[in-house]
């Protein structure tokens, strides 16, 4: 139990920290928002005082002191207003990343759960066969492909399933047609334009997954306990599956917790050179934009998101290893 009551407060000491320094630094940059975004409208001459004031008061820019105006951003936060998008401007910012998580959730972490299981299942198979045949080529394949990054597999698809092919869409989350709806010809095509970048996830994140778990059951397989329940005469599907990868499993489930926790930031390169309406291709948008309200809460969610991942990591792991319970009790 203090193990668990530990981790709880550290992660809402972490989530403050976060917080806090979320709230300082937009603030050490130079100049302000209302100045940038006037800078855009300015065609001729100097933009008065005046102007640039009444663009603030507009935007919802905080006024008083740096104190006063850290207990509104707390209070803000906790009512989840970030105020207002000077993209999308005049819609809230809770309202524009409410539209871009979904897509992100769906198709990103959807795709990295399968592509984490899918690989773990095979990297077992091929550490139980190691030194055979399926074990040779799948430790070079994914050693192949997992050395290619996301944006490389991803011009590659549009080139020759998009250009080449003529197979699948190579931008956009659905048809322009359409307009977002939960009938059959909305999800058909959002399912249809989902495909490439969902193999692009797919094939450059299975390897990692493969390959790690191949290594840590290798080491695990050569363990005393291993050697111990073959001689008391257990299966080897036992061995295997409940001792031997659970105990190779328990590394890897903080890199899968942090590959699960960036989901929230989206897949940048790739949702950019998609045009994915989700929340890397959202904040590809705020910083070209220059929109600091989205780029304050873009960068809030991603961080909360890999904190509340590592959290979910040590609650499990303090589950699948009693060891780690009984240090953190003492």
């Amino acid at each position: 139990m203090k193990y668990f009551m530990r981790k709880i407060v550290f992660f809402i000491v972490t989530i403050w920290i976060a917080i806090t320094l979320n709230f300082i630094l937009p603030r050490l940059m130079p100049g302000n928002p209302a100045q940038a975004m006037m800078s855009k409208f300015a065609q001729q001459g100097a933009i008065t005082p005046s102007q640039e004031h009444a663009l603030a008061l507009m935007l919802g820019m905080p006024t008083g002191s740096l104190w006063t105006q850290y207990w509104q951003y707390l209070l803000h936060v906790c009512e989840g207003n970030f105020g207002v998008s000077y993209s999308f401007y005049p819609v809230k910012v809770i309202t524009v990343i409410a539209g871009a998580l979904p897509w992100t959730l769906t198709l990103v972490g959807l795709v990295t759960i399968i592509q984490f299981v899918v690989g773990t299942l095979l990297g077992v198979y091929a550490a139980w066969h190691r030194g055979r045949k399926f074990d040779s080529v799948a430790t070079v394949l994914f050693s192949f492909t997992s050395a290619f990054p996301y944006f490389w597999i991803a011009l590659l698809f549009i080139y020759l399933f998009g250009y080449i092919l003529n197979w699948f869409p190579i931008s956009g989350g659905y048809s322009g047609s359409l307009s977002p709806a939960l009938n059959w010809s909305f999800v058909g095509s959002a399912l249809y334009h989902s495909i490439l970048p969902a193999l692009t996830i797919f094939i450059t994140g299975i390897g990692g997954s493969l390959l790690s778990m191949r290594n840590n059951m290798i080491n695990t397989l050569g363990e005393d306990y291993i050697l111990l329940g073959r001689a008391e005469g257990l299966s080897e599907t036992v061995i295997s599956i409940r001792y031997a990868a659970r105990n190779a499993l328990l590394p890897i489930v903080t890199n899968f917790a942090m590959t699960l926790g960036m989901v929230v930031g989206g897949s940048l390169l790739m949702e950019t050179v998609f045009a994915y309406p989700g929340m890397g291709y959202l904040l590809s948008t705020a910083l070209s934009n220059q929109d600091y309200p989205l780029l304050q809460a873009l960068f809030l969610f991603i961080t909360v998101s890999v904190l509340l991942a590592n959290f979910a990591a040590d609650i499990v792991y303090g589950f699948l290893d009693p060891r780690v319970r009984r240090g953190g009790a003492r």
